[in-house]
């Protein structure tokens, strides 16, 4: 089961505006993809939230573009900013990455983002959510939605 983003926010809207801000507290984050021989790839992207919708975008002919398209699984990790201070958590969002191919909503993105073209766009469809943060200097706390389902919210010392 997935989920896009607009179905995200309207089941978990506090957590999603957590997600939103630590992901717009900075430009670049982490993009894990699965290479040819399905062992993990890392690397740097821009991300944005628009109308409804989580979208990455990428050069063309880039190795995690072609990792999308051979095995859309990904892992998205906000970056962490700097120091050990994590304000606001540490957030992850899982999911499958479609790649879009239609004029319309590719001119769409190029008229609020105007990327350097040619580009790749992919649209997000959700697996998971994740906030992790420490409360009260005591415990891990994790926040973990998944389609379909309420937020769990583990805690371990």
């Amino acid at each position: 089961m997935t989920a896009n983003w607009a179905a995200f926010a309207a089941a978990e809207p506090a957590l999603a505006k957590l997600a939103e801000d630590r992901f717009g507290a900075f430009t670049h984050h982490v993009l894990a993809t699965l290479r040819k021989d399905g062992s993990p790839r890392t690397t740097g992207i821009e991300v944005r939230f628009l109308g409804g919708e989580l979208w990455l975008g990428m050069m063309p002919g880039s190795l995690k573009a072609l990792d999308l398209r051979r095995d859309p699984r990904f892992a998205l990790q906000a970056n962490p900013g700097e120091g050990t201070g994590m304000g606001g958590g540490d957030v992850r969002i899982a999911g499958r990455a479609v790649e879009v191919v239609d004029g319309a909503a590719k001119a769409g993105y190029v008229k609020e983002v105007e990327p350097p073209e040619p580009f790749h766009l992919f649209r997000t469809e959700l697996t998971e959510v994740v906030r992790t943060y420490v409360e009260d200097d005591t415990y891990l706390v994790a926040q973990v939605w998944k389609p379909g389902e309420p937020v769990r919210t583990l805690k371990r010392t």
